[in-house]
């Protein structure tokens, strides 16, 4: 279970389940390394039924009527999020990690306990967006919405790591963009480069089809 920290100082439904399930860029990317580890890659991503079922509902919910009707907030909120990323398209890469990073960055800290009763779970972007969420939700909003914008799923990795200075876990949103690592972080309010992070031990990291352990 991930710990609360205070955070420091669309298209249509389908063109977003169509983005999503886009395949990866036919390019492999070269990854720096990430918070100074070793990582190995594997493609079983079943290990991760908390992410896959994330995914699931994400398809699910993509089938929702487009029109924002009286009473059905969700319907809503996917219009909402749609306006939201249509403002974003076209715009300079680095722009719109910064305008999705600010975007969910705006929602407020809720621990899983309170929110869903069960010790942990992995909200789609409309479940987050709805009901708040910690922080692997913030990254998962923050995944979808720049796959829905048209990064590729070999260019993120949702990463679960430690905090070291606050010795808890945590979960942030990494972009790898013309060679950098970046970080989309809740608790911070910039896009920063990994490499100027020197308090998190990251532990595993997971995309669409695949995850990497870390190692120092």
């Amino acid at each position: 279970m991930f710990r609360p920290v205070r955070k420091r100082n669309l298209a249509s439904a389908a063109m977003l389940a169509g983005l999503l399930s886009a395949p990866p860029a036919a390019q492999a990317l070269s990854y720096p390394p990430l918070f100074g580890t070793n990582e190995a890659r594997s493609n079983n991503i079943a290990m991760f039924p908390k992410w896959r079922g994330t995914l699931d509902r994400y398809f699910e919910e993509a089938r929702l009527p487009q029109d924002c009707l009286p009473g059905l907030m969700t319907q809503c909120l996917l219009k909402d999020w749609q306006t939201f990323l249509a403002g974003q398209e076209g715009q300079d890469p680095l722009a719109q990690l910064s305008a999705v990073n600010a975007e969910m960055n705006r929602r407020r800290y809720v621990l899983d306990p309170p929110n869903w009763g069960i010790p942990d779970y992995w909200a789609t972007p409309l479940q987050f967006m709805e009901k708040n969420g910690d922080c692997e939700d913030y990254a998962i909003a923050k995944f979808m919405s720049l796959r829905a914008l048209g990064w590729s799923n070999d260019s993120m990795r949702i990463v679960v790591l430690k905090d070291l200075n606050l010795q808890l876990m945590h979960a942030v949103l990494v972009v790898y963009h013309e060679g950098q690592a970046l970080v989309l972080d809740n608790q911070i309010d910039q896009v920063m480069p990994a490499e100027k992070i020197r308090h998190y031990r990251p532990i595993y990291s997971l995309n669409e089809d695949s995850w990497w352990l870390h190692r120092s």
